[in-house]
């Protein structure tokens, strides 16, 4: 049952797997591990007890005046962003996955009739400011934690002015 051809297969058929693996790990570390040697430095330095240039401290945030920059906003630009927005929400008072925004600006903040809201967005404030839009819309899930809006948000200030200025021009 066993000869010598079937020995021969069995030992050839292991070294191909170990010869596979370490192709596999030579070719994986070439494409993901950074350049050997003693002169290489590493990618990411991560910082160990007593090391006080491996943790940055965070720098503060800029203030940026809302008021001044929305004088400056323009709705056209800001309908163009809608796009973001019109797959959950509507213009023409309908609630969607999200309840409808006409005259969302200076509307309180739970004020849809037929809407369940998670809660979540009553820690943004009372009514839709526009600094309180400014700051929801720059990232919603870290200024309402909970809300279950997926929107990622948007990271540049003069497009979220440019979005409320677009919402403003659309009351109830």
């Amino acid at each position: 049952m066993f000869d010598t051809m079937v020995i021969t297969k069995a030992v050839g058929a292991i070294c191909a797997t170990f010869l596979f693996f370490l192709v596999g790990k030579w070719a994986a570390e070439t494409i993901y591990m950074p350049a050997h040697g003693d002169h290489a430095a590493a990618v990411y330095p991560l910082p160990t007890e007593g090391d006080d240039h491996g943790a940055a401290e965070a720098a503060p945030a800029e203030e940026i005046d809302v008021d001044a920059l929305y004088a400056s906003a323009d709705a056209a630009a800001g309908e163009a962003l809608w796009r973001n927005c019109r797959s959950c929400h509507s213009l023409e008072g309908a609630n969607g996955t999200g309840p409808h925004l006409d005259g969302v600006v200076g509307r309180a903040i739970d004020a849809v009739d037929g809407f369940n809201y998670s809660g979540a967005l009553l820690q943004v404030g009372d009514t839709w400011t526009v600094e309180n839009l400014f700051h929801f819309l720059e990232d919603p899930r870290s200024a309402a934690p909970g809300t279950r809006m997926s929107f990622r948000g948007l990271r540049d200030p003069q497009d979220r002015v440019n979005l409320i200025k677009y919402l403003e021009e659309h009351p109830a």
